[in-house]
Parts: C-alpha cells; sequence; structure tokens
C-alpha cells in the first residue's frame, strides 16, 4: 500500500496552488459528456503538464466543467482555506473521526478524499464536520462486528439467495478507472426477500459490500494504476421489467436502506449514474424530481430508456471488454456472474417464490451424478407439510413430509425460518417436485415460500 502511494504522483500533500491550480501528473475528474471528452482529449494535446499549462495562462479559461466543481486542482481561494481547516482538524482530532473519513483507507489521497467530504456539504465547514460526527455514529456498531465481514451471516441466508431476487454486481471497471456497479430493482422480488431476510440483514450485508467488496476493488485497481484516486463508482440502474405496483412502502424501504448508509458515510462516491430502460410513468416522476435534486448532483444522472441509446451511453464510459454481454460489451452476461458467485461446490441453483393457498410447488431438473439439496424458507404462520417427490413418478418420495410453521415473531427485523427439507441429497437424473401443503382452514391462506435449491 506504502509503495502504491508514493509512487502515486497524486498522493501525498498538496500546495494551496495546486489545490486551485492543479498538480503535476493529476486528471481532472472524467469527463461529463462526449463533448466533454473532446475537449479534454485537445487540452491534453496541447499540454502534458495541467499545473503548468494553469499558471501559465494568466489570458482566457476555458469553460469549466461543473463537475470539476470542488475536485483537486479546481478550488478557489475560500475553499483551499475551507479544505485547510478540515485538513488540520482531521488529524488533530485522529481516531474514529480520521477513520471515518479516510473510510477506504489513506491510499486514496488526501485531497481527493477531503474534497468528496467538503462537496457534499458545499464546503461549508461547519456541516461538513457536523456530517463526519454523524457518519462516525451511525457506522459505529457495524465497525464493531469490522463491517460484517461474513456475507452470510450479515444476511442469514447465501448472498446467492439475495442476488437472485434483487440481481446487484459490480462489473469491471470504466474508462476513468471507477468500478461500474449493476442494479436491477426493475426484477426486485419484495415477497421473496421478506422469506429469506430482514431490513437489518440487507443493512448488515450493505455494510459488507461496501467496505469489504466495493472498498477491496478500488484498492486492488490503486495499487495496479497508483495515480487512480477517483474512488467513486460508475453505476447502471436498470428499470426494465418496473410496474407501478412494486414501487410500494416495502420496496422503497430496501432501496433506502442501502441509500442512506452511502449519503452519509460514503458522500460523492457516485461518479456517474445511468438509469435505463424507465419505464414511461418513470420518466414522467423524473422529470419532477430532478427540480428537488442538486443541480451538480442532477447532472450526474441521465435517464435514457432506448436501448440503442444507453448501449452507445455505456461504450463512451466503458471499454467492451468491461462490459456484460447483455449490456453492449463482450464480457461475461451479469446472469453468468451472478450465477458464479454460488456457494463453493454448488453448480446450479434456482430460487422459486411459492404461494401457496392449499398448496404450491416448484421443479427442479436434477442432472446425471447431480445432488440436490434443497432448502425453505418462510414467515409464514401457518402449519404446512412439505414433501420432495419425482414429479414422474409420484410413488417415489424422496424427503417424505415434514412440517414447517414460522415462529420467530412477525417484526421487521425478526429473522425468517430455514428449513432443510433433504435430509439426504438427491441424485440425478431426475425431475424432482417441491410440495408444499397447507394445514390451515379451506378458506386461509398459507403465505409465501421461497424454495431454493442448490445442485451439487
Amino acid at each position: 500500500m506504502a509503495t502504491a502511494m508514493s509512487n502515486g504522483a497524486v498522493s501525498g500533500r498538496w500546495t494551496s496552488e495546486e489545490l486551485m491550480h492543479g498538480k503535476e501528473g493529476a486528471t481532472s475528474s472524467p469527463p461529463s459528456s462526449p463533448a466533454a471528452e473532446d475537449t479534454a482529449a485537445s487540452a491534453n494535446t496541447k499540454s502534458t503538464n495541467r499545473f503548468s499549462a494553469r499558471k501559465l495562462g494568466s489570458g482566457k479559461k476555458s469553460p469549466a466543467d461543473p463537475m470539476d466543481w470542488g475536485m483537486p486542482g479546481h478550488l478557489t481561494e475560500e475553499e483551499v482555506a475551507v479544505f485547510m481547516k478540515f485538513r488540520d482538524e482531521v488529524e488533530k482530532r485522529g481516531g474514529e473521526f480520521k477513520s471515518t473519513v479516510y473510510s477506504f483507507g489513506d491510499i486514496e489521497g488526501e485531497a481527493y478524499c477531503l474534497t468528496r467530504w467538503l462537496r457534499a456539504r458545499k464546503f461549508k465547514y461547519d456541516d461538513v464536520i457536523a456530517m463526519v460526527e454523524e457518519a462516525s455514529e451511525v457506522r459505529s456498531s457495524a465497525r464493531e462486528h469490522d463491517f460484517y465481514p461474513d456475507p452470510v451471516q450479515a444476511l442469514g441466508c447465501e448472498p446467492s439467495a439475495f442476488m437472485a431476487l434483487y440481481p446487484q454486481l459490480y462489473h469491471g471497471n470504466a474508462k476513468n478507472g471507477c468500478p461500474v456497479f449493476i442494479s436491477k430493482p426493475g426484477v426486485l422480488n419484495v415477497d421473496g426477500m421478506e422469506c429469506i431476510t430482514t431490513l437489518d440483514g440487507i443493512l448488515k450485508f450493505h455494510w459488507h459490500v461496501m467496505m469489504h467488496d466495493y472498498k477491496n476493488r478500488l484498492l486492488k485497481h490503486k495499487e495496479a494504476n497508483p495515480d487512480f484516486c477517483n474512488f467513486q463508482c460508475v453505476s447502471v440502474i436498470d428499470l426494465d421489467h418496473l410496474s407501478s405496483s412494486q414501487i410500494n412502502q416495502r420496496a422503497l424501504s430496501i432501496v433506502k436502506t442501502q441509500t442512506a448508509i452511502d449519503s452519509v458515510c460514503f458522500p460523492e462516491t457516485m461518479n456517474r449514474t445511468l438509469v435505463i430502460n424507465a419505464p414511461r410513468f418513470f420518466s414522467l416522476t423524473w422529470n419532477i424530481i430532478k427540480g428537488w435534486i442538486d443541480p451538480r448532483t442532477a447532472g450526474k444522472i441521465e435517464l435514457i430508456s432506448s436501448r440503442k441509446n444507453w448501449e452507445a451511453r455505456l461504450r463512451e464510459l466503458v471499454d467492451v471488454d468491461q462490459l456484460p454481454s447483455d449490456y453492449g460489451g463482450k464480457g461475461m452476461a451479469t446472469t453468468k456472474t451472478i450465477a458464479s458467485d454460488a456457494p463453493e461446490g454448488v453448480l446450479k441453483q434456482q430460487h422459486e417464490l411459492v404461494h401457496v393457498r392449499t398448496s404450491g410447488h416448484s421443479s427442479v431438473d436434477v442432472p446425471k451424478d447431480g445432488l440436490l439439496q434443497v432448502t425453505v424458507f418462510t414467515r409464514s404462520t401457518t402449519e404446512v407439510t412439505i414433501s420432495v417427490v419425482d414429479e414422474n413418478n409420484k410413488s417415489k418420495v424422496y424427503a417424505p413430509g415434514i412440517t414447517v410453521k414460522h415462529t420467530g415473531g412477525s417484526g421487521e427485523n425478526d429473522k425468517p425460518t430455514s428449513v432443510i427439507v433433504t435430509k439426504d441429497n438427491i441424485k440425478g437424473p431426475v425431475k424432482a417436485k417441491v410440495t408444499i401443503k397447507s394445514k390451515g382452514g379451506r378458506f386461509s391462506s398459507a403465505g409465501n415460500y421461497m424454495v431454493a435449491c442448490n445442485i451439487y
């Protein structure tokens, strides 16, 4: 880590002049548009020493890119004064206050790290200090648990089950070095999520992702590219299949749980967000929401419904070998990437939400020599029996009926019930049928059951 810092031309302590005019070897913020990219390329052709060029250019200044505001090399004298005061306060307080500021480690570089926090509160010193203090309090409990290094313990289930119901993944790096994050809230299965985890579990898992996954991706890229200091993320929010009925309180709570942490504890980590495949009703809503957002933040968000247009825009930001094939690139498809994160030894997974009134079932094909394990998750307080049979020969019973009933409480943070239905793994080839039968009254509904099948 130290070697990477000493080799990076932009790491270390910046002078007031450098904070205002640039530092030799430093790169400005990434282009906010194709036109800005052309301008940046032209500027780089004229001069490779941005600091010297700025000092010599006492005449006309090129038009400022709004995305450069508050970045090292673009500060005003007043902003530099606040920066210096904040830097002194961070060093004076040290301890958890400093650890909160440098959440990704000091390898990010002092100038880039501190200006992230300062931009988040528009260089208002007292507001920045209050924000760091709030962030220190927010993360205190998670810090006591080392930000939950074990994702299974954090969620209460395998992360692959969570991803099957709310697909989210990192996939390569953008041209500016930022990790590329893809999220698919359009296929978020809220009922399924309620079966397998809690809001508290989602919160803990998000801490794990930010401090043990995202952080490590940044540090790994920094080690390979010492001058990389843009510790931000290029996000793709895919709203394909989103319906107005999906935007309910439970769905918003899941999204809000994650974003609440980021906004306070990881400020200014959004480099650019592309919202793609937006349905018409969302486009109309966005036009209203955009008016409520800070212009600079709104300028980082692009809403693109046309696949042709968003694929072209993605290729402007990300090289094709870093983009998944289902998003216009040549990399592994997101479905395959998510599937590859299955637990060790698992060849294939299947997750299906079964709603039971009087009965319901889920079927799975087990290949030759494959071994099937079935786990069922639920919050239903109605007693049911669950069995596994051969779908083509129902007299062949692999797992006799076992009784399942949730008794763990009905609070949103009470853990759901999970039961391994197969005492012994079922050997393929076979088409197995998991049957759930309610023991409740004729006119009652047993509820939802998540059937998770692992094939080894």
